[in-house]
């Protein structure tokens, strides 16, 4: 979805109340993910079914609940500041290892593969999601983190029995938080834990806020053409480095010709469409087209060898005022 376009929004106190009434017919399904974002299926036992909804669901619906009574208010992510009693939310396709891990589950998960501890290991295990399903309503996802402190190696771990240790006789053991983390809603993303929803999916909410203001300035002051159904956005949000660097570069300080100019000096290979546009096919000729607008690539007067500048520390920049001795 454009972020021009309009947005439905979620209304959470309504959802939790609706949701509330029919907790107990539910479907769930059990699903880890690695730190690389691969998706798993799991299995469990039906023993387990009743916890699962206590550890993942029952008081995340009764934080919502109490908070509505309590005045309980939403607010974008991004513009929040973790105020007290607001519930900050985003959006899947601002977050792209969210993104990426949905799409597994709701378009890949007959291909998944089921977890194993002996062909996957534990230590590789970032996060798990439960996916509550029912006839009446859209799915929904809990999602938590997984430290490796809450994971227990049958090697290394004894159980507690009958007033003596024992072996651990599991594979592995999760002790799983009664915290809520994150819930995610159709294409809404509610953080219960700011903290553990970065974690979890690498967001920084302040950076991409940051990289949005500078794509806003790029698209306004320079011609691009990209392959249908890609965008200046969507390129930027698969690129950390990228977004990494627009953190302080001015796109307003150059304009279209003189980078042009500037890149065919360079020996830089940047096309351009009849229209006079910069074509942007792929991530590598948005790194171009970023560094050209960072000043980043620069030919040496002394050996005439050119360079892509990994860093750069400005000399001619005004000196800072230096503080006055103690005393004057």
């Amino acid at each position: 979805m454009n972020k021009d376009e309009e947005r439905t929004s979620t209304d959470i106190f309504w959802w939790a109340n609706n949701t509330d009434g029919i907790k107990d017919q539910l479907d769930i399904e059990l699903f880890l993910f690695t730190k690389n974002y691969t998706v798993y299926s799991t299995q469990y036992s039906k023993e387990l079914q009743q916890q699962l909804k206590v550890l993942f669901m029952y008081d995340l619906l009764n934080e919502v609940q109490t908070g509505a009574a309590m005045g309980l208010t939403v607010r974008d992510f991004e513009a929040a500041e973790g105020e007290e009693n607001v519930l900050q939310r985003t959006y899947v396709d601002n977050v792209q290892h969210a993104q990426e891990v949905l799409e597994q589950i709701i378009h890949g998960k007959e291909t998944l593969e089921i977890f194993s501890e002996g062909d996957h290991e534990f230590k590789r295990v970032k996060g798990v999601i439960a996916k509550f399903s029912h006839a009446s309503m859209q799915p929904f996802y809990v999602v938590k983190l997984l430290p490796q402190t809450q994971v227990l190696k049958g090697a290394t771990a004894w159980m507690f029995n009958e007033g003596s240790f024992q072996p651990f006789s599991a594979d592995a053991g999760l002790r799983i938080t009664p915290d809520n983390q994150v819930l995610i809603i159709g294409d809404e993303i509610f953080a219960f834990s700011e903290s553990k929803f970065e974690r979890l999916f690498g967001y920084d909410a302040k950076k991409h806020a940051i990289a949005d203001e500078k794509i806003k300035l790029i698209e306004a002051n320079f011609k691009l053409s990209f392959p249908e159904g890609m965008s200046l956005d969507s390129l930027v949000k698969e690129k950390k480095t990228v977004i990494n660097k627009l953190q302080k570069l001015d796109p307003t300080l150059i304009k279209q010709q003189p980078l042009l100019d500037h890149a065919e000096e360079m020996g830089i290979e940047l096309m351009e469409d009849e229209a006079g546009a910069i074509i942007i096919m792929d991530g590598a000729d948005l790194i171009k087209f970023v560094n050209l607008l960072n000043d980043d690539y620069v030919e040496s007067n002394l050996t005439g060898f050119k360079y892509e500048m990994k860093g750069k520390k400005r000399i001619d920049a005004p000196d800072e005022p230096k503080p006055l001795p103690v005393g004057v």
